[in-house]
């Protein structure tokens, strides 16, 4: 969504990411309810994860708005690429799953949601990339339940940052009227689609979609 309001619609890339931040508070709110329906959301967890978001999602948008576009830029470039390496490792990493329990399962989940809230801030994303697989790896979770739960999480993390970032001027409201309505037909429309699709090569032509895309943005020059 990003560089398509960048490249398309000519936004700069702080408003790029505030108005991404705010369309994106609403797919987590039908998609949490979706899970939610079919008993794959963990409330307790999605509030330990939020406790700690809510409060650095605001610090992150803070961090985005005072960086340089360019150095924006090539940070955003850097996150795509590392996403896509979390893509195509994840068939992988079920073999050093070390799952936390009690006290130490809670500890997870707060750090998890204060690193994630920091990235969904500056970023302009969901934030679930990094979030489930740390529920999955770390806090013994199933991959439903952890995909449920951090969308539930991420309704108010997500909405912490995208008023942050409404404050700072970085958000298009013009373009909401269209975006919202859109991202939730293309949320269904799309999740109908990938479980039609083979898992492996639906994750390789993404994650190569995400490195060319993220290798543009690093080469983002700065300004002599």
């Amino acid at each position: 969504m990003i560089p398509l309001m960048v490249g398309f619609s000519k936004l700069g890339q702080h408003r790029a990411h505030g108005t991404s931040l705010v369309a994106l508070v609403f797919t987590g709110i039908s998609g949490a309810a979706t899970y939610a329906l079919k008993g794959s959301v963990d409330v307790t967890a999605a509030l330990l994860l939020a406790v700690t978001a809510v409060v650095t999602a605001r610090s992150g948008a803070h961090f985005a708005h005072a960086l340089p576009e360019w150095k924006l830029k090539r940070a955003f470039g850097f996150f795509l690429i590392i996403v896509s390496v979390l893509l195509l490792v994840k068939p992988y990493l079920s073999h050093v799953i070390v799952s936390a329990s009690g006290w130490g399962k809670a500890v997870v989940l707060l750090v998890t949601g204060a690193f994630t809230g920091f990235l969904s801030g500056m970023m302009g994303v969901g934030g679930g990339t990094i979030m489930v697989p740390a529920m999955v790896l770390l806090a013994g979770f199933g991959q439903h339940m952890a995909q449920g739960s951090s969308l539930l999480a991420m309704v108010p993390a997500g909405g912490a940052g995208a008023y942050t970032h409404w404050r700072l001027g970085n958000v298009e409201a013009r373009l909401l009227p269209g975006l919202i309505p859109g991202i939730l037909l293309g949320t269904y429309l799309g999740g109908t689609l990938a479980h039609r699709l083979p898992e492996g090569a639906l994750r390789v032509v993404f994650a190569a979609v995400l490195i060319w895309t993220g290798g543009r943005y690093i080469r983002t020059r700065a300004p002599s």
